[in-house]
């Protein structure tokens, strides 16, 4: 046999042996892989879901993702129980592309990055936090409750999550979803019910993200509020009859009276991107540390945070009082927040007539002093602004806040 032959022969045993080597080695890996163990860790997700505010857009991104995957050893995560940060997408192929490539152009600051870090300084060692958005800019309600693709994805990252946790043998919990989400109904006019379909979208999370996870507990939703009320074409702040206040109203109603609903803070008191409607990110961090402080609330069973809302309205003689549900001292902050007239106060007649002359703050109390009787017309906060303008300069916008930095909520109640 020559020798050209039995080299060959040499070669094919060779190649031969070697694969089989291979694959004994992969079987071996992925048996290995499978039967990974975990330490123990308990995992507590609060995703943010909505329309562009919930994503963050324009807000140009100041979390370093580098830092944000080794922050408190690397325990505030995705759903995909990792570090791959500012890859989302409501196209799956898109988002894996994005991952894939590594492109970042489109990852905002995202408010649940801060209060991703506050929940870890706040929690211990085995406690995981794991945070991602869902939802779709430039879209109302109704295109994001159940059925819609945006919420299907959204339940579907949370299935995702659940399984990655227990793959690894660990406890899973959604004790809330911080909800971002409004401006579209308010400049669209749709002819819906606002609160109701808020209302309902909550009792669809819980009852699918309660099937996933089968928890006892209920989910709240962690609620801000949307401010975009002089991007509607109607907007008239003088007007008895405004449309545009439903959707923030809702918020102040359903944080007072739902205790299925707790509060972040409303918009206004900060930047927003060229003054049109997204919060810088800044503002995004500060709406962070806000729901962060509903989580824990949430976690240790605290009482209920309502924000800074309106408890009644009343009037007495040519003056309408307006108790607040924070005791601590309130004042007018015009440093953070340029001042406006009468503070931000209102009080519209049926004439279409803002009466309100003067407005003092006492403790709990706002007195509102009018050019005439208010009985039967609307108080308003923060129903202003300048034609497409938001945020703290020119937007709708109020100065009342309390001692601990709370803004109050914008709202547009009846004088009783």
């Amino acid at each position: 046999m020559s020798t050209t032959i039995l080299f060959f022969i040499f070669l094919c045993t060779f190649a031969a042996m070697k694969a089989k080597l291979l694959v004994i080695l992969s079987t071996i890996m992925a048996f290995v892989s499978c039967h990974e163990s975990y330490e123990y860790k308990t995992v507590i997700c609060i995703p943010v879901y909505g329309q562009s505010l919930a994503l963050g857009e324009e807000a140009t991104r100041i979390t370093n993702f580098d830092s944000l995957a080794n922050y408190a050893n690397g325990r505030i995560v995705t759903e995909r129980m990792d570090h791959q940060f500012g890859y989302f997408d409501n196209n799956s192929t898109k988002q894996w592309f994005k991952e894939m490539t590594g492109y970042t152009k489109h990852a905002f600051e995202l408010s649940i990055y801060n209060m991703g870090r506050v929940l870890v300084d706040a929690t211990g060692p085995d406690t995981l936090i794991c945070i991602f958005p869902g939802g779709q800019g430039a879209t109302a309600i109704a295109n994001l409750s159940k059925g819609s693709k945006p919420y299907q994805k959204f339940i579907d990252n949370i299935k995702n999550a659940y399984e990655e946790a227990t793959d690894r043998g660990w406890a899973f919990t959604v004790p809330a979803i911080c909800w971002m989400q409004g401006e579209s109904d308010i400049v669209d006019y749709p002819e819906t019910d606002y609160q109701q379909m808020l209302k309902q979208i909550r009792e669809d999370m819980n009852a699918d993200i309660k099937g996933i996870t089968h928890q006892d507990t209920a989910i709240p939703f962690i609620c801000y509020q949307a401010n975009s009320l002089t991007r509607a074409k109607q907007f008239n702040a003088n007007h008895y009859e405004c449309r545009e206040t439903y959707v923030p109203q809702t918020f102040v109603g359903l944080l007072s009276s739902d205790e299925h609903f707790w509060a972040s803070g409303p918009t206004y008191p900060y930047n927003c991107v060229g003054e049109k409607i997204h919060i810088d990110a800044h503002g995004q961090q500060a709406i962070g540390k806000l729901a962060a402080r509903s989580v824990l609330g949430i976690l240790r069973g605290a009482e209920r945070y309502h924000g800074l809302i309106p408890m009644t309205v009343e009037t007495e003689g040519e003056n309408v009082i307006i108790q607040f549900n924070n005791s601590t001292h309130l004042t007018f902050d015009t440093i953070q927040v340029r001042k406006t007239e009468n503070y931000g106060f209102s009080v519209i007649n049926k004439e279409n007539k803002d009466i309100a002359s003067a407005v003092t703050v006492d403790s709990a109390t706002v007195l509102i002093t009018c050019s005439e009787s208010p009985k039967d017309c609307k108080v308003r906060y923060a129903v202003n602004g300048d034609y497409m303008k938001s945020g703290n300069q020119h937007g709708p916008r109020g100065n009342l806040r309390d001692a601990a930095g709370n803004w109050c909520y914008q709202f547009d109640m009846p004088c009783k």
